[in-house]
């Protein structure tokens, strides 16, 4: 399974600005909206929830059939402390990763450089010169429909 974190600061907790061992280069991919919410329709949430899933055997069954499987994680602060609110994380397996490998990447950056530039100026204590550089996001645009049964 491989795993699109659309936040920046999450994948930089994830990864420790990439000095972990293993994860010392930091990708950026752009997909296409089309694949993103392709992989939307077609995920099931990672663990079972209460009020989303009828039961906890019916959950699996949608698990394992489900190409991309989405979990909600604590977002992060430029000291990669949990904000009180969530980011989503989308896994992708089978169909989802060929199309990902396939259809969907429509560039990929090398932003290593750019992590230890942010993660610098955060350990140095400028934080409003390490926000400016953060790479600007937003909100994903789309209807409750492509949520509705994602939400944990």
């Amino acid at each position: 399974m491989t795993w699109i974190k659309p936040s920046f600061l999450w994948m930089m907790y994830r990864c420790g600005w990439g000095a972990k061992a293993g994860q010392e280069t930091v990708l950026a991919v752009e997909i296409s909206r089309d694949g993103f919410e392709w992989a939307l329709r077609h995920a099931c949430l990672s663990s079972y929830t209460r009020g989303v899933h009828p039961d906890r055997a019916t959950w699996q069954r949608q698990l394992k059939r489900a190409p991309t499987r989405v979990q909600w994680d604590p977002e992060r602060d430029l000291h990669l402390q949990p904000l009180p609110y969530r980011s989503l994380q989308l896994g992708l397996s089978g169909e989802a990763a060929r199309r990902y490998a396939d259809e969907w990447t429509i560039a990929i950056r090398d932003v290593t450089p750019l992590a230890h530039e942010i993660q610098a100026l955060v350990s140095g204590g400028h934080l409003d010169s390490a926000a400016q550089l953060l790479p600007q996001e937003s909100p994903y645009p789309l209807g409750d429909e492509l949520l509705t049964h994602l939400r944990g």
